[in-house]
């Protein structure tokens, strides 16, 4: 059985092929999606563990498809993880409103990300824990 598995969700091919290599590298299993539509069949399929999830992408952007897939009971503990390079004041609680179970800016750092998106997916939250972060 492979690692953990996490799913690329990001409309821009250069941060898609960088994340997938360094994560590849240090043991995931990854899949890739450039939109909402090709991220819901893939959540599908692939059953991941962990989305990284862009927030600005054309079309239904990454927080709507964070309170979607927050919504459905089927998708509800997959942890989701805003991969952003735009957390400005405010977006903080916009990621935690939508759902998100955390953050990591871009651009990534590449001898540290395998390590940041391990920490995502950290033991899930009981009632009452605030599990949002910028991973370290």
């Amino acid at each position: 059985m492979g690692g953990p598995r996490v799913l690329i969700v990001d409309d821009n091919a250069m941060n898609i092929a960088l994340a997938q290599t360094v994560l590849l590298a240090d043991g995931f299993e990854v899949a890739v999606a450039a939109d909402a539509a090709a991220a819901l069949q893939q959540v599908a399929a692939f059953q991941p563990d962990l989305i990284l999830m862009d927030i600005q992408m054309p079309g239904m952007d990454g927080l709507d498809l964070t309170r979607a897939l927050k919504a459905d009971p089927a998708t509800r503990p997959i942890r989701i993880v805003a991969f952003t390079a735009f957390a400005m004041r405010g977006d903080e609680a916009r990621m935690r409103a939508a759902g998100c179970d955390a953050y990591l800016s871009k651009p990534i750092e590449v001898r540290r990300f395998g390590a940041q998106v391990r920490a995502c997916l950290g033991p899930s939250a009981g009632p009452g824990q605030d599990v949002f972060k910028k991973a370290d």
